[in-house]
């Protein structure tokens, strides 16, 4: 709950101004996009301190720090993680030299550009201690903090409490809506305002964004759960847009004006700019909405290069990895059961950034509704510029479906399948449902080996232009007839499949067993194995896999490990993880990771000791 009289302390009567966007002004002024901005507070601060100047002399009384992207994570990204406290201090030095005790200065802490886990490999301890050392460097002269641009509860959680750990100066809180008016993270404004209120920020709001209207909406939303607490708004100057190299943004100065207006008969007290706000904008919506005046600083890192799909005729990284030689770790993600996909492209990012060559995409685990894989495998590979498998059953669709999918799929840039039977839907969320089987999957991978990339479809029609598909199957090396699975596997060899990904095991030798009755059933064993590789994180876990699931076998020396364990078993299963993932090279082409419980950050741990250990065997 907010404190009237605290508020009443630093908010004067009427509507406070804040400044506008600090990040687009400096690229305005010819600074690269792709520069740390917070740098500046040391290598140019008469630049920064002309910019809150003019912030200062078109109206703005209260000016955010240049210090948004100044914490340890995001600095180290360009090298400058040491100097966290130099250039949050240098920050609130320009902004009081330029105030010259005429306007507030608020010191401005952004989000700290991380994934907190299980989605990322940040703890809320790290995040916690992140945000003291920056807030601890900016309370030092800084008439209030604002934490703004945030997009997770969770972290903006972290950073409320680190501020009150370190100083006792008036806290803003403001967070950024995509499109549909929720966070990234999918939160929606109401859900914001009452966990925020909650916390006891003294003033709420929003910042950044799709521009004033936007704003004015979320306001609205906020506002009933708001409890008194003032409320803040802080606009783009419309959602940017990227011509030629550059993000512009569209909304004038009158635009800005009459929003202000609206904003200021919503109970807005704190108005001002973000990203693409100039002067200009800021003095029509002093006029307008007869202020005192507010800021925002920097920029959120916009400049990055955003990766794109591959084009519909780029054949697959994956093949080209395997044939190469290169160990491959692959990462399966599952899509969300609601449309936002926030949570999935954070867990896709930490595998990639750990080193995951390719994630794969499940569908409808379980036979539970899901979001469609497809879209969640273009979302991946436009966002993140990583390759992805998408896993693709074929129970439950007909003929037909089944080639206008493969069409879709191909023209999405889609070049990796894991084709497989699928769930039977009698075990999910509609038993009832269809569950017919026009192709198994030695059939499916015949029909896109022999068909679809020869250019035709199975009645031997042309479509246009052959497929280039690289297909996978599925191989149970815990299998009770191993025999009878490497016949199987064979077959699905002979269709065409050009790799495999393994149930998951617990030793490499479960891969030698395989592939010494292969070649006594069937032949040499060409095809490339991912062997599956998932971490298990207690004893009742293990046995709930091991006695319920389908397919899965925990030997009894793993088990009975992890009841030894104790509290220490999710460590265990972790270093069993490892040692098996690393043992691997030499065994297995690759290897298939599978997180259980979104324990992504345990994942990027696998990921991490895996190349780790071939760095290692390169140097020997």
């Amino acid at each position: 709950m907010t404190d009237p009289p605290r508020a009443a302390r630093w908010l004067p009567a009427g509507i406070l101004l804040a400044d506008g966007g600090m990040g687009t002004s400096l690229v305005d002024r010819g600074v690269p996009l792709g520069a740390c901005f917070e740098a500046l507070n040391a290598d140019d601060p008469a630049l920064v301190e002309d910019i809150h100047r003019s912030f200062i002399d078109a109206g703005s009384r209260i000016v955010l720090t240049n210090t948004f992207g100044a914490n340890r994570f995001a600095l180290a990204r360009a090298g400058s993680a040491p100097r966290v406290t130099e250039l949050n201090r240098r920050g609130v030095e320009i902004a009081r030299r330029a105030a010259d005790g005429r306007v507030l200065v608020a010191g401005s802490v952004g989000p700290l550009r991380v994934r907190l886990a299980p989605l990322g490999r940040v703890g809320r301890a790290q995040a916690r201690e992140a945000y003291e050392e920056q807030i601890a460097a900016l309370a030092d002269g800084s008439d209030a903090i604002a934490i703004e641009t945030q997009s997770d509860l969770n972290e903006a959680e972290q950073a409320i409490l680190a501020a009150r750990d370190v100083t006792d100066l008036p806290l803003m809180v403001t967070f950024t809506f995509a499109r549909d008016d929720r966070t990234l993270m999918g939160h929606t404004p109401e859900q914001v305002a009452e966990r925020l209120v909650s916390l006891g920020p003294d003033a709420i709001g929003v910042n950044c964004g799709e521009g004033p209207a936007q704003a004015l909406r979320v306001i609205r939303a906020m506002r009933p759960l708001a409890e008194g607490t003032p409320l803040i708004a802080r606009p783009n100057a419309g959602g940017p847009q990227q011509v030629g190299g550059r993000y512009l943004y569209p909304a004038t100065a009158e635009y800005f004006a009459e929003h202000a207006r609206l904003l200021a008969s919503e109970g807005v007290v704190i108005i001002g700019g973000c990203c693409g706000t100039n002067p200009t904008h800021l003095e029509a919506m002093a006029a307008a909405a007869g202020t005192t005046r507010h800021t925002r600083p920097t920029i959120v890192a916009v400049a990055q290069a955003q990766p794109t799909a591959p084009a519909p005729g780029a054949p697959s990284e994956l093949r080209a990895k395997l044939a190469a030689g290169r160990f491959v770790v692959a990462v399966e993600v599952e899509p969300p059961r609601g449309f936002s996909t926030a949570d999935t492209l954070a867990a896709a990012a930490t595998a990639f950034e750990a080193g995951a060559d390719v994630i794969n995409v499940a569908d409808s685990p379980m036979a539970r509704l899901r979001m469609s894989p497809w879209a969640v495998c273009r979302l991946i590979q436009e966002s993140i510029g990583v390759e992805t498998i998408l896993h693709f059953p074929t129970r439950g669709r007909n003929l037909l479906r089944i080639q206008g999918d493969l069409l879709g799929v191909h023209a999405l840039g889609v070049r990796d399948l894991f084709v497989c039977l699928g769930d039977p839907v009698v075990v999910g969320d509609y038993p009832g449902g269809t569950d017919n089987i026009d192709l198994t999957p030695t059939g499916l991978l015949r029909l896109i080996t022999e068909s679809f990339n020869e250019g035709r479809d199975q009645a031997g029609a042309s479509i246009g232009a052959p497929t280039r598909f690289f297909v996978g199957c599925a191989v149970n090396p815990n299998a009770g007839d191993l025999e009878r699975e490497c016949r199987l596997l064979g077959r699905k060899v002979a269709a065409g499949a050009g790799f495999a990904l393994s149930q998951p095991i617990y030793s490499a030798e479960a891969l030698v067993t395989l592939r010494a009755t292969y070649e006594r059933c069937v032949g040499e064993l060409t095809v490339p194995i991912l062997a599956g590789v998932l971490p298990l994180v207690s004893s009742r876990h293990a046995e709930f896999l091991h006695n319920e699931v389908q397919g899965m076998e925990i030997p009894e020396r793993v088990r009975d490990g992890l009841r030894k364990a104790g509290d220490r078993a999710e460590s265990y299963g972790l270093q069993m993880a490892v040692e098996l993932a690393c043992s691997l090279p030499g065994v297995a082409a690759g290897s298939y990771l599978v997180p259980q419980f979104r324990r992504f950050d345990l994942i990027a741990e696998i990921v991490e000791a895996v190349r780790a250990a071939e760095r290692g065997t390169r140097a020997g």
